[in-house]
């Protein structure tokens, strides 16, 4: 039976014939999710919830868990089988470069990666029936940035390690989503394929990867090849442990921009919902967060977090696309834009004035950490993720 592209999706023909077969895999991928994944979610546990008795297996072992079902064995058996391929070596540089950069990393994700992920409407919409889009999107901040902050750390991504742990619940997380717009009966398959399908997963490692370096690069940060090899090793062993296929996992920056193409190409472009996150993500979060790291008095810090906000966004996007989102211009688009040089200079000057790249990797995790515990106290979260958050449905 030949699969047919989700109605909602644009320019099909133009995906297959720019991008051949992967544009055709692209399509072909909107049907399939996650099916260890959406097994386990959907079985009786004697010993409680599905969550429980993965989060149990994370720090125990599958035997741990009394009355296993086979798709807890079945998925586990895949998670505790490591590639041959996978280098916990690069991965930890990979963690020592990016950190010397939290505070640039931090700004792209905001105002370059969640962006260009609400580009496209259908990929929100899971998020949006939900009722998670628009509402805290500071706490929602803070989630991404614990589960980066596991993720990104020296023997993060090892079986025992947290971000590799915070990852299988990142996966979990998206099979209860799936299942809930089922059983409420909320999602189109017709028009928009599956529930959080894998061609979106994939766009997922390339907002982090590539989309987040290219907008670093902007802002006068520069990665040597083994650098950027080690960080998109990284993010490729990050996808798989999310449960990306491997035709779709990306491993190379074409890789990334492969589907970042795609994912521009085939969108029908943001909806209201879209729109509004932007809006409430820049409003309640982004900006104030950029005011209160400005000197001066408070009206002017505030007016100038506003104009270079809107200016970060114009330059990471670009007007078109800033434009489709409701993103004001800004006069300092511009300035910034020019300020490059000024920028690369001032980068390595932080690498000479910090004593050498070692001690600017060691004060690099210690700030980071103390910015979250900031972050955690200033919005009030005091939970890890979503599924332990006070108003998490039990599942």
């Amino acid at each position: 039976m030949v699969k047919q592209p989700p109605t909602d999706l644009v320019e099909s023909d133009a995906a297959v014939y720019r991008f051949g077969p992967a544009g055709k895999r692209w399509f072909d991928a909107m049907w399939d999710a996650d099916p260890l994944a959406d097994t386990l979610v959907s079985d009786d546990f004697a010993s409680g919830s599905a969550t429980h008795a993965v989060t149990t297996a994370l720090a125990l072992g599958v035997d741990a868990v009394v009355d296993t079902p086979a798709s807890l064995h079945d998925l586990f058996s895949v998670l505790d089988d490591e590639p041959p391929w996978v280098d916990h070596a690069a991965m930890d540089r990979a963690a020592d470069t990016l950190v010397q950069h939290t505070a640039t990393l931090g700004i792209v994700l905001g105002a370059a990666s969640l962006l260009r992920g609400a580009s496209n409407t259908i990929a929100g919409k899971p998020l949006a029936l939900t009722g998670r889009y628009v509402s805290q999107p500071a706490v929602r901040s803070v989630e991404v940035g614990e589960w980066l902050r596991k993720v990104i750390s020296p023997g993060g991504m090892r079986r025992d390690g947290d971000g590799f742990a915070y990852t299988v619940r990142v996966r979990i997380i998206h099979a209860h989503v799936r299942r809930g717009l089922r059983l409420a009966a909320l999602w189109d398959d017709d028009a928009w394929g599956v529930p959080i399908p894998q061609p979106y997963m994939a766009f997922t490692m390339a907002e982090f990867g590539h989309i987040a370096i290219d907008a670093m690069q902007k802002l006068g940060v520069r990665f040597t090849d083994q650098e950027l090899a080690d960080i998109y090793h990284l993010w490729r062993y990050v996808g798989h442990v999310l449960g990306v296929d491997d035709h779709l996992n990306p491993r190379t920056a074409a890789d990334h921009v492969r589907i970042e193409n795609l994912y521009r190409l085939t969108s029908p472009g943001p909806g209201p919902d879209d729109i509004e996150f932007v809006t409430a993500l820049t409003d309640d979060y982004l900006i104030p967060e950029l005011a209160a790291v400005l000197p001066g008095p408070d009206r002017w810090r505030r007016t100038t977090a506003v104009e270079l906000m809107r200016g970060l966004q114009r330059l990471f996007l670009g007007d078109r696309a800033a434009d489709e989102l409701g993103i004001a211009p800004s006069r300092l688009t511009g300035v910034l834009k020019v300020a490059r040089p000024v920028l690369a200079t001032s980068e390595r000057l932080r690498l000479i004035t910090a004593g050498g790249r070692d001690r600017l990797v060691a004060r690099g995790y210690r700030d980071r950490d103390t910015e979250m515990e900031r972050m955690r106290a200033a919005y009030d979260v005091r939970h890890q993720m979503v599924d332990d958050a006070p108003a998490a449905p039990s599942a």
